[in-house]
């Protein structure tokens, strides 16, 4: 059953205390670091027998670009070339030259400002589709995700294939729904299964090698399946998480927040249970209630002590590992007659190889 925004809001808050303690997942920390819009541009600029067929005047021109004294008059110089040589075989790397001169100014609007300026320079679809994606990273940066969702949709809408923009935009639509923002979980949910059926249907992109393919599959195929499985949670379909977040599973089996999620589903389920028992009268089905609370619990402690043995001793988990940890021992103790002996090893049993 779809979730009401009341009941949607209530998985959120659940899911944004267990946000604060997973500041090692995977999902969390892989954005920034891999790079999602990296290959797009990179790959526009390999083309060098195009850049060896440009005349004198374009190197020239192009020349003039670089030695530009600043991004703005780089832009400005880049527009020159593009009303001289609209057809230049060189368009490409002048383009992705500029974005990136652009990228790594450290003021962040002005960053945003030279980048949207680009766009009023570069007008064909090729530019766009090296340009949009580093802008969609710099409005996110600056905070702005309704303008990042306004032109991811754009830019979908024209490269419906392109993986790595729908990864990055279904991450995003998670991150802000932990913040409370649940304005693109729809949306993010999209992109995310049309990002999966890209993946999983061998579709790489035009703008990837097999190596960066075979990377990125392995890498963020899992991600997208746990980001998707939290999202699932948060919005009342638990079927769909666990189906999601056991897949996650099934591919990287390493990740110990996705373990800290389908424990949070299960505790809840044992949360029901056991209010129902309270108020059950005594006999035969409020006993039966008592085994299925107690099965229930029990895989929830072994979720839990995934989550803290692959965590443990690694300083990026530090504070999921102590806040589990603090919720398995309580459980544990419960299950054991108030005694934890047998937790290290069952918490040693599941660290990673």
């Amino acid at each position: 059953m779809k979730a009401t925004p009341s009941h949607m809001m209530k998985a959120i808050a659940v899911c944004v205390v267990l946000a604060c303690v997973a500041q090692g997942s995977t999902m969390l920390s892989t954005a920034p670091e891999y790079g999602l819009n990296a290959p797009q541009a990179k790959d526009q600029s390999k083309d060098q027998p195009k850049q060896s067929a440009a005349t004198k005047g374009e190197q020239e021109a192009f020349a003039k670009i670089q030695s530009a004294p600043d991004v703005a008059a780089k832009v400005a110089a880049a527009g020159e070339f593009v009303k001289k040589y609209p057809k230049s075989l060189q368009r490409t790397e002048v383009v992705t030259y500029v974005v990136r001169e652009a990228e790594k100014l450290q003021d962040g609007p002005q960053r945003v400002a030279q980048l949207e300026n680009t766009l009023t320079v570069f007008k064909e679809p090729s530019d766009a589709e090296v340009i949009t994606p580093i802008l969609i990273d710099a409005y996110l940066k600056e905070k702005r995700p309704d303008d990042a969702f306004r032109i991811t949709a754009t830019y979908l809408a024209k490269n419906p294939s392109d993986v790595a923009v729908l990864t990055q935009a279904l991450i995003e639509g998670a991150e802000q729904a932990k913040n409370q923002n649940p304005k693109f979980v729809v949306q993010s949910q999209q992109y995310g299964i049309k990002a999966i059926e890209l993946i999983e249907g061998g579709k790489k992109p035009e703008k990837f090698d097999d190596a960066k393919w075979g990377e990125f599959k392995t890498r963020w195929l899992p991600v997208i399946y746990q980001t998707l499985g939290m999202l699932a949670l948060m919005t009342g379909n638990k079927a769909d998480a666990r189906a999601k977040l056991d897949k996650a599973v099934s591919l990287n089996s390493g990740d110990p927040f996705t373990y800290v999620l389908i424990g949070t589903m299960l505790n809840e389920d044992y949360e029901q249970i056991a209010k129902e028992y309270k108020t059950a009268s005594p006999g035969p089905l409020k006993d039966a209630m008592l085994k299925q609370a107690h099965a229930k619990m029990d895989e929830v402690i072994d979720s839990y002590a995934h989550a803290v043995g692959l965590s443990e001793g690694k300083p990026p988990y530090k504070q999921l590992h102590d806040q589990m940890l603090q919720d398995l021992q309580s459980y544990y103790a419960y299950r054991h007659g108030g005694s934890t002996d047998g937790m290290q090893q069952l918490i040693d049993k599941y660290k990673q190889q």
